[in-house]
């Protein structure tokens, strides 16, 4: 294979999977936006699935969370304007990632930064968790964000360091 089909192989690799979790980050991020709703609609779609025979405590926590949501919402909607917060975040983040679509090499950092921010997932889940009451079975769901969020990004990684092997060393210049 030439310098060039490696370049274009590595390029269109490191494009997808930066599109798998940019699309991941902001999936994950849009479903902030309609949590009353989406904690109705699990709870029910749980019930139809006869999912309280199975898993009691999974669908005890789910309606915690939903009654929590609605009294939230019925007296103090403005608390939820938070997680629009956490969202929005997501969703700026996901931007971000246009840098290494474009030119990976020269924002292998924004990759490096993702990587930092799945790592810190689990210390704030293992924190944070049992200080706001959240089972540990659910903390362990946290936890998977950042553990299964890193996967992508690591290869991505490993592919724009290979990529920078194969694209030909600048002179140094001083800066003027």
């Amino acid at each position: 294979m030439s310098d060039t089909s490696d370049r274009a192989a590595l390029l269109k690799g490191i494009r997808a999977w930066l599109v798998l979790f940019v699309v991941c980050l902001v999936l994950s991020g849009a479903t902030a936006f309609p949590l009353v709703h989406e904690l109705r609609w699990t709870e029910d779609a749980l019930r139809a699935l006869s999912v309280p025979e199975y898993l009691p405590g999974l669908m005890d926590w789910i309606t915690r969370v939903r009654q929590g949501l609605d009294a939230t919402d019925a007296r103090y909607p403005f608390v939820l304007y938070g997680t629009d917060w956490l969202a929005f975040a997501h969703l700026v983040i996901a931007v971000a990632f246009l840098g290494p679509y474009r030119d990976p090499v020269r924002n292998i950092w924004v990759v490096e930064f993702g990587m930092i921010a799945c790592a810190g997932v689990v210390p704030l889940a293992l924190i944070c968790g049992p200080v706001r009451g959240i089972p540990f079975w659910w903390t362990v769901i946290d936890m998977s964000f950042g553990v299964f969020g890193v996967i992508p990004l690591y290869v991505v990684r490993r592919k724009i360091k290979r990529l920078a092997g194969l694209e030909p060393k600048a002179a140094w210049a001083p800066a003027v």
